[in-house]
């Protein structure tokens, strides 16, 4: 079609599906509907992936003596379902936010943790045996914990039975987890050389495909950037409380630094992505332009926090280097150094 120029002077453009001389008619832009599915395929295969990679740092044995003893697990789960909806709950009444921003905040405070933090968990020399076992089972109480939390947290402001919680949606979660990580469970268990040359690759991967689903967030959703001063700051604030909570609560019951370290990133990296599904679900289209930014907003701070985190441990790593050898050392079989910077032969003794 040749674009033809309206009365007003202006032209009409080629895909234009009506064109009468005065006004023209432009199909639906679908663009980031298409774009989002795309990416949203391409992401979780990568996710696999990498959670393929992840299971190649965990020994069956080892993570069986996690479930057997499940003390860290314990812990995990009483920052993760304890704190973290108690945190939201608190913000949001100190804000005074508005109630349907307030259900958004604890509805991110009841989510479980998400695959990221199994991916800084290896950089932080955390305990991956701990870290995955907990991510595995925050998301399969998730089923119990979150129809609990969200009763008691948001009744305050709205009818917790109106949330939609998509069971379908953890449990995929659950499966992408799972299954990935037992392949790498077993390719460590059958070739240790060829695993360990996977975790390589895979925790470079892991980290940029981090990045990278916050920038396309932001691309996807940059027509939702128009939000309450007041989310910002929630979503600033929020991560930092999780990952302080999470180690000092891990310190106070006795856990080693690796393990203090894991829990804490455990607690802060929440499942965004199961966060902005239940939000769509749950929400008019003129509610969702109130909150539908929140998800991603504390997706992007939750990173930056991580990054802070991890810079600041690999400081300290290098400041007390032979010192932290000692120290750091599990109080029981089950933990693991993992040397996520390490990308070299260790020399030998």
């Amino acid at each position: 079609m040749t674009p033809q120029t309206l009365q007003s002077g202006l032209t009409c453009p080629e895909h234009a599906t009506i064109c009468n001389g005065t006004s023209c008619v432009l199909p639906p832009d679908n663009f980031n509907a298409i774009l989002n599915t795309v990416l949203s395929t391409v992401i979780t295969i990568m996710l696999a992936l990498v959670m393929f990679s992840m299971g190649c740092t965990v020994e069956i044995k080892k993570f069986w003596g996690h479930i057997k003893r499940p003390w860290g697990i314990a812990v995990g789960f009483l920052c993760q379902f304890g704190i973290m909806p108690l945190t939201a709950f608190v913000l949001s009444l100190a804000f005074n936010i508005h109630p349907v921003q307030a259900v958004v905040v604890i509805i991110m405070g009841c989510c479980p943790g998400g695959t990221s933090s199994n991916i800084l968990a290896y950089w932080v020399d955390g305990d991956m045996d701990l870290s995955i076992s907990m991510t595995t089972c925050s998301t399969l109480l998730a089923l119990g914990m979150m129809p609990l939390c969200l009763f008691l947290y948001t009744k305050r402001w709205v009818d917790s039975s109106s949330i939609v919680i998509p069971y379908d949606s953890i449990g995929i979660a659950l499966v992408s987890l799972v299954v990935p990580v037992g392949f790498g469970m077993f390719v460590n268990y059958k070739w240790p050389r060829q695993a360990k040359k996977i975790l390589k690759i895979g925790s470079i991967t892991g980290g940029i495909l981090i990045v990278t689903i916050a920038v396309v967030g932001g691309v996807l959703y940059k027509g939702s950037w128009t939000i309450d001063p007041k989310l910002w700051i929630v979503g600033t604030i929020f991560p930092v409380v999780g990952f302080t909570m999470g180690f000092l609560l891990a310190t106070m019951a006795n856990l080693s630094w690796s393990r203090c370290r894991t829990v804490a990133v455990e607690t802060g990296m929440q499942n965004t992505q199961l966060c902005s599904t239940i939000v769509q679900l749950s929400f008019t289209p003129q509610q969702l332009g109130l909150i539908f930014t929140f998800p991603l907003i504390y997706s992007i701070f939750q990173i930056l926090v991580a990054i802070l985190f991890l810079i600041g441990y690999q400081i300290y790593k290098r400041i007390c280097g032979k010192k932290l050898a000692v120290d750091d050392s599990p109080v029981s079989p089950y933990g693991q150094e993992n040397d996520g910077f390490d990308l070299g032969e260790k020399p030998k003794d």
